[in-house]
């Protein structure tokens, strides 16, 4: 089985390629099989998401690319970004993983939410595609522990800036 532990430069050639779902990449170990067929274990740090085109180095020295597969996703649009907002800030009150573009979200495919956003006025699309959803504001994937300091809350790290 190849296994792989820590990240490789983005640059670096590609020995063995891996496509994964959005539910399997924000894992941080798992087993899996690559697109040749061989057996794969992967163990990152706590808090790891894989991104489309991320690289890793396997313990045998070979260079692991992670694609994004396409899965069934909900697309979301409605007239106005102020609209988009505030479908956006309904979502994340449930606590869904969202892509946001310049004029729809994605989501993963739910009925559930599809019923709902489609109840405030939005539209929606079934489409098969990548899922890149935002990283969030506590993506650092880490905590600080007691001996940071009593009464401290948690440190903010690794924050996706803002598009424009």
């Amino acid at each position: 089985m190849l296994v792989i532990t820590k990240r490789a430069e983005t640059s670096s050639r590609v020995d063995v390629e891996i496509s994964l779902p959005f539910d399997v990449r924000k894992k941080c170990r798992f087993k899996t099989v690559s697109t040749d067929g061989e057996e794969v274990g992967i163990f990152l740090d706590r808090g790891t998401v894989i991104a489309n085109d991320d690289r890793f180095l396997s313990e045998d020295g070979r260079v692991v690319r992670i694609l994004a597969q396409d899965e069934p996703l909900l697309e979301i649009t409605r007239g106005s970004a102020q609209s988009l907002a505030q479908l956006a800030y309904h979502l994340g009150n449930r606590h869904v993983s969202i892509e946001i573009d310049n004029d729809c979200l994605r989501i993963a495919y739910d009925e559930v939410l599809k019923g709902m956003v489609e109840g405030l006025g939005a539209f929606t699309c079934p489409i098969h595609a990548p899922f890149h959803p935002e990283k969030g504001a506590y993506a650092g994937g880490h905590s600080h522990g007691p001996e940071h300091g009593k009464g401290r809350g948690p440190i903010i790290h690794d924050l996706s800036k803002l598009s424009d």
